[in-house]
Parts: C-alpha cells; structure tokens; sequence
C-alpha cells in the first residue's frame, strides 16, 4: 500500500495504478467505510482511498475541531484490504490558498433537508469531491447510501459536468440492533446508544404504514417526527420524498410505483445521526394494487 500526502506525490503514483476505483473518506474509519472499499475492489480496479476532514462542508457552528482523527487506525485497517493508494493531504495541501472558488449545486436538491440545516454543507461536499476527482482521476467511485443526498447530489454532478466516472451506491452498513454506522456514533452516551436504534425502527414503521394505504403523506412524517420527540430527540426533520429528486413525494408517486425514500435526521444530546430507507418495491406494488 503506497501512503502519499502531496499532490505531486499523488500525480507520480497515479502512473503505476491506472483505472483506479475511488473511496473519498473523512476518516475515523469503521466497518461501514470498509464495506465501500470491498465494492471498489470486487470491480478489479486498484483502489484509492483518500482521508481528508474537509473544513468547508462545516459550519462554524458544528465540530470540525471534534471530528476524530484517527490516521494510524485508519491506516492499518486500509492496509489490511490491500488498498493500493491512500491520499492523506493537509489542509494546506487541498487549499493553499482561500477556496473561493467554489461549486453551486442546484438549490432544489442543495438548499432541502440536510443543506436547509446545514447551509452551504452541500457546497462544500461538491467543491471538495470535484478538486479529488480531478486529483485522483478514477474511473469510478463509491459512496454509501447512508448520506442518500450526497450521493444523489454527486451522481448528478458527475453526469451534468461529463465526468468520466461512474458512481457506486454502497449500501448502509448496520449494527445488528439497527444503528446505521458512523463515526459519530461514538460520541453517543451508553443511555444514547441504546435509544439509538430507534432513529431506523421509525422509518421501518412510517414503510409499513405506508404499505398498509395509510393516507396522506404529511400526517405520517408529523407522526414519525412525535414518535422520535416522545422518546428524547430533537428532530431537525422527517420526510418521505420521490428517491429521483428528493422533492415531496405524494400518494399518487405511491400508487404510480414511483421509487422514495424517507429520510430522517435528529440529535440525542449533542450527537446529530442520520437515516434513511428506501422504499420497497412490493409496497409500491401493493399500494398501485
């Protein structure tokens, strides 16, 4: 496994490892960041992962100083899957000067749900995603469906910009209690940690009261979001949207077979978890039935 830390480092083993599959990270990495990296190596690709905590998809407010940082662990774990590359820059490396250029997602999909409670997040997500596609030039990339935005938002990037990279949704790695995997799963208390798993056991009941022609869409996002208050959370939203756009899915996007998702993000204590479930196709049969 080559370790490179500069960009010109970077550039010079790019050479021996052409057609690369790539694996953006922030680090602190879990078993959730290695299954991403297991589905870049089924592709027969060398594998490139890249370990940068990107200050600008935080606001001031929110814990980039927090953020752990773990290299040596991260390391060691990449290195037992036989990781070809890894990029490890400084800040100073990806921006050695003020970042102010910068990409604009379309509001529609940017300015909704994660990016309506963390303005400009998305912003900073596709400026640094697009400065390491041009850096590591992969022909394809893997990103996890936990952050079902993101990967909404980098996948229409890349085909509005022709780059020419394919993306690869990874599936939500889960505790077996339910909790999907992050690293700010640490920071929840024991107390927190087992009221955790009820972030997804929501969403599965809002699927199934779906499934049953439960009515309106709006009344069961409320009903989500009270069920998670009643048990201690402070929820930033609820939602059930057309997986395509994220836009407001509706009764009649149910009963066309229309593919959504819901969507959920909330904090115990000082911990923000997010969520997400696609729906599944046999509800959208029964519901169009």
């Amino acid at each position: 496994m080559q370790v490179v830390q500069s960009i010109a480092d970077l550039r010079a083993a790019r050479a021996h490892w052409p057609g690369l599959a790539f694996v953006p990270t922030m680090g602190n990495l879990h078993d959730g960041h290695l299954a991403l990296v297991r589905q870049a190596k089924a592709t027969g690709r060398p594998v490139a992962v890249s370990i940068f905590v990107n200050r600008l998809q935080f606001a001031p407010s929110e814990d980039f100083e927090r953020y752990p940082r773990t290299l040596e662990d991260d390391l060691a774990l990449l290195a037992a899957e036989n990781v070809a590359l890894v990029f490890t820059p400084t800040e100073a490396e990806i921006y050695p000067e003020p970042q102010t250029w910068r990409l604009q997602p379309p509001p529609a999909l940017a300015d909704i749900l994660e990016g309506a409670f963390r303005p400009g997040f998305f912003i900073g997500v596709a400026t640094v995603v697009l400065k390491l596609f041009n850096l590591v030039q992969p022909e394809l990339a893997v990103f996890g469906k936990k952050d079902y935005q993101q990967l909404l938002l980098v996948t229409q990037m890349c085909r509005q910009l022709a780059l020419p990279i394919e993306i690869l949704p990874g599936e939500t790695v889960r505790t077996e209690d339910g909790l999907a995997l992050s690293s700010r799963n640490r920071f929840l208390s024991p107390a927190e940690r087992a009221q955790a798993p009820e972030l997804q056991r929501c969403l599965v009941q809002l699927a199934a009261r779906l499934r049953e022609g439960a009515g309106a869409i709006e009344p069961l996002e409320r009903a989500g979001a009270d069920r998670l208050t009643a048990r201690g959370w402070q929820i930033d939203y609820v939602a059930i949207r057309r997986a395509a756009d994220l836009q407001p899915f509706t009764t009649a996007d149910l009963a066309d077979g229309a593919p959504g998702v819901i969507l959920a993000a909330a904090r115990l204590g000082s911990t923000r978890l997010i969520d997400n479930l696609e729906l599944p196709p046999e509800l959208r049969r029964h519901a169009s039935g």
